[in-house]
């Protein structure tokens, strides 16, 4: 008879918190906000929120211990509650926390032949996974770290993501005032290049010196053929990486251009699963992955990262809107890896919203401080429940 405390219950919540400039910076030409709080960004044609958007994931056990996940909710939030609340959590519930990755695997396994190996459904498992990896270590009192395999980092150098000033002069200024603070690596957005991708890169090494590693997010925005001549333009000013510079669904094109470039190629944020991966490690489409632990979860993000090291491939994870559940989860994940050099700092994400979350996780002189204590530790406090967006809010 199994005396461990079960899973007794799951709950969804949409987070959504006001912001003054949106994600990436202040509108450009010709964008504006709709009516549902959306802006689609002509520089890359994709749609965001006005807001930091999420979903937090409460999964309790009988016992009363609570574990904390978090998904992506920046767009169609309901989408992601819907499918916890009445797939996902249903079928989780008397299910041994323990069994982490065995649960993740069985839900995975419920849609597979329905062809749901994407999107909001994986991104619904991907927020109950990590709160059962968070519940799983309270109720053995260990950081997740050290359930993952051991751990190898107490902190995890950064890179600054983003710039998001009006002008390429503030943008300029604000990596410099990062560089007083002890930070050495930085990526700005080609969908928000106003002045000209080169340029910016150009600015950036000129200003900045030749010992900061600069990159640049081309946002799938170029074909395969003109991404790569793009590239050759950087080269001069010697980028550290070049991420997303086609369309994620073309690999092909992904391939051509890390075959045809002389810089390192960084891609896979919008991956789910090894089965995404695996095609474009055998083509050798990339020298580093970014696995979005807002996407994959913890068990993904493993198994993601772990056949990413066969391929002698590095880890950077990405990281993007959030009030810090999944952060935390990615940077536990990423401490107990072998090839991730480091990760990637959402600035104007993480310290606004680092004020909603109890945890010592923090990210000082150029590197994150992994959280203390077991599971995550990082859970939401008192104050982000004034942030809660109804479900089906029209």
């Amino acid at each position: 008879m199994n005396d461990f405390p079960q899973i007794s219950s799951v709950e969804t919540f949409i987070i959504s918190i006001p912001r003054q400039t949106p994600y990436l910076g202040p509108l450009g030409p010709g964008e504006s906000i709709n009516s549902r709080g959306y802006l689609i960004r002509k520089g890359n044609r994709s749609i965001y929120p006005d807001s930091d958007m999420s979903v937090l994931v409460k999964v309790t056990a009988e016992d009363g211990t609570v574990g904390w996940g978090e998904t992506y909710g920046i767009v169609a939030p309901d989408a992601v509650t819907s499918i916890i609340d009445d797939v996902l959590g249903p079928v989780t519930v008397g299910r041994d926390p323990r069994d982490a990755m065995v649960i993740q695997e069985d839900l995975y396994d419920m849609m597979r032949v329905r062809g749901f190996f994407g999107g909001y459904y994986m991104d619904a498992i991907a927020g109950v996974d990590i709160a059962i990896w968070d519940l799983f270590g309270k109720l053995v009192n260990q950081p997740l770290v050290k359930l993952l395999g051991g751990q190898r980092m107490e902190s995890i150098p950064v890179y600054v993501s983003g710039l998001p000033a009006a002008t390429l002069e503030a943008r300029l200024q604000m990596a410099h005032d990062f560089k007083a603070r002890g930070f050495d690596a930085f990526k700005y957005a080609a969908a928000v290049s106003h002045e000209g991708i080169v340029n910016e890169m150009r600015v950036l090494r000129e200003g900045l010196g030749p010992g900061v590693k600069l990159m640049v997010d081309l946002h799938w925005k170029f074909s395969a053929q003109e991404a790569s001549q793009l590239i050759s333009q950087l080269e001069p000013y010697r980028p550290y990486f070049v991420e997303a510079p086609c369309q994620p669904e073309d690999i092909e094109g992904q391939a051509h251009v890390g075959a045809s470039i002389r810089v390192p190629l960084a891609l896979g944020e919008e991956w789910r699963t090894v089965y995404e991966v695996r095609p474009r490690l055998e083509r050798r489409a990339m020298s580093i992955i970014q696995p979005e632990m807002g996407h994959t979860g913890i068990s993904q993000f493993m198994q993601i990262a772990r056949m990413a090291n066969a391929f002698h491939v590095k880890v950077i994870p990405h990281a993007s809107i959030g009030i810090g559940i999944f952060q935390a989860a990615s940077l536990h994940a990423t401490a107990a890896l072998p090839n991730c050099p480091m990760h990637e700092y959402q600035h104007s994400v993480f310290d606004r919203n680092l004020q909603y979350v109890n945890t010592s996780m923090r990210c000082e002189a150029g590197a994150f401080v992994l959280p203390e204590g077991p599971g995550l530790g990082t859970e939401p406090n008192e104050s982000v429940w004034q942030f809660i967006r109804p479900k089906g809010k029209q």
